[in-house]
Parts: structure tokens; sequence; C-alpha cells
């Protein structure tokens, strides 16, 4: 509950933890930056920045704090990288990727699911 907690916004009601996660996951280079931490090898802020097209540094440093604060990205001495529970979101989003990539091909609704 306390992860649910710190992913609200002050002054409003705890959410359902499906939602929160949605809002998380929806702001903007949020998905990007577990995606390019997908493989595992930690990555510096420098790295990753340019893995995910440059993204503005004051965007990057806010939502690497929302996912460290979430617990889904630590930073260890080699730089930053998914946890153990990012890593299971992870084994959730690849689903979605390999649908995308279907859907984008044009094919049909009976070979996306």
């Amino acid at each position: 509950m306390a992860r649910i907690a710190a992913m609200r916004s002050p002054g409003h009601p705890p959410r359902r933890p499906v939602l929160a996660l949605l809002d998380l996951l929806g702001r903007r280079g949020t998905l990007r930056l577990l995606w390019e931490l997908r493989d595992g090898h930690p990555q510096s802020f420098r790295l990753l920045r340019s893995s995910a097209d440059d993204i503005s540094p004051s965007v990057m440093n806010g939502r690497l704090k929302e996912l460290r604060e979430a617990g889904l990205v630590e930073l260890a001495d080699a730089g930053y990288r998914l946890t153990p529970t990012g890593h299971e979101l992870i084994k959730y989003l690849k689903p979605l990727n390999r649908w995308a990539d279907g859907w984008a091909a044009g094919l049909p609704p009976s070979f996306l699911g």
C-alpha cells in the first residue's frame, strides 16, 4: 500500500492499484525508460538518456525518481537497473509488445490473441 500511496497525487484519495500503475506508466517517458532497462544491464544516466532518444534530463530525473519510489528501478554502482519487481512487470509487457508488432504488421485479430 505504501507504493500506491507514493504513486498518488497529493490531496487525492488512494486509487485501485491497477489505476495507480497505469497512471505511472502513462507518464511521458516512463515506459520508454523501463523498456530500455529490460535487458538487465545497468545503464548510467547518460547512456539511458541516449537509449531513450535523448529524453529531457528534467523529465528523466522525475521519472526515475517515481520509478525508484515505486520499487521498479534502482540505482546501483554501475547505473540504473530494474528491480526484481521491475523485471516482473516487463514479463507482462513483453506479450503486449508482441501483440503490438502483429497489429502494426496488419495481422488479423485471430492472430493477435
